[in-house]
């Protein structure tokens, strides 16, 4: 449910789906700016490099951007995903045909950009909690489309991720509890159905529902919008029992106390689908 380690990059052929899309959306059937005014043997070399400071994730797909729109540019990464870097640092140079690189600047800066926010944003809940035992989370509360690219610029930025959708992992929500008609009835009918050794997680809003949950089995609960006196009271009834996820109202303002309540995981959907672009530029 909750992946606890650092997982590999996309594949280059997932990368690619959401890239491919991305380029076909931009360039369409040509840049008629560039086939206008530059001659089509000019080359040229340009630098990726960040105007503002934060944690980099994205390069896999601006590398994927350029090598898409031509196979005779060239990319070498300077500064590698999940590094943090100052105002300034150059993070690639590419090189080819001046035209192939015109065509794929705004791409790959897009989703290089947006990626490093996402990464930012995550790396800044992380350094708040720090000394505490508690790791930072992604959701399911992605841009359509960019859920896989969105979820590695998480883990850049130090975080983990939940489920990846409604197929990998059971998640009791508040609804599913209403349809199902109760805590005890979600959690044996989902008991039942899974396979062996699966861990099924259940969301609560009181300490009641908490009890309840603990009490028919959770593996994991998710402590929804809870404030820090009941967070803290939930630990205590738990015991290490269950793992313990809080969610909702999470900011660096509030992360830190969140942390200290003795939770083990902090979930926040801000950090994809709100995270501010991080500047970065390509220039000859």
């Amino acid at each position: 449910m909750i992946a606890l380690e650092f997982t590999h990059p996309p594949s280059p052929q997932e990368v690619e789906a959401q890239v491919r899309a991305a380029l076909q959306e931009d360039i369409g059937s040509g840049d008629i700016t560039s086939n206008l005014t530059i001659a089509e043997d000019t080359r040229a070399t340009a630098r990726l490099a960040a105007r503002k400071p934060g944690t980099i994730a994205g390069l896999i797909a601006a590398e994927a951007a350029f090598r898409l729109v031509d196979r005779a540019v060239t990319f070498e990464v300077l500064t590698p995903d999940g590094s943090k870097v100052q105002a300034g640092a150059v993070l690639a140079s590419i090189s080819g045909p001046a035209r192939s690189l015109l065509a794929g600047e705004r791409v790959a800066l897009n989703f290089l950009g947006h990626l490093s926010g996402v990464a930012t944003a995550t790396a800044a809940l992380v350094e708040a909690v720090a000394g505490t035992h508690a790791r930072i989370s992604c959701t399911r509360k992605t841009l359509p489309g960019l859920r896989l690219l969105e979820k590695y610029a998480v883990r850049c930025g130090g975080g983990v991720n939940h489920r990846f959708g409604l197929y990998d992992a059971v998640l009791i929500k508040d609804n599913h509890i209403a349809a199902s008609g109760g805590i005890a009835q979600a959690l044996k009918r989902a008991r039942d159905g899974v396979a062996a050794g699966a861990r099924i997680e259940i969301e609560v809003d009181t300490l009641v529902q908490l009890e309840e949950a603990l009490a028919h089995g959770a593996d994991i609960v998710l402590l929804d919008n809870m404030g820090l006196e009941q967070l803290k009271a939930a630990v205590a009834i738990n015991q290490g029992r269950a793992v313990l996820e809080a969610s909702g109202n999470v900011s660096l303002a509030t992360v830190r106390g969140i942390a200290e309540t003795g939770v083990d995981v902090i979930s926040s959907g801000a950090i994809t689908h709100s995270a501010p672009n991080l500047d970065i530029g390509l220039d000859f």
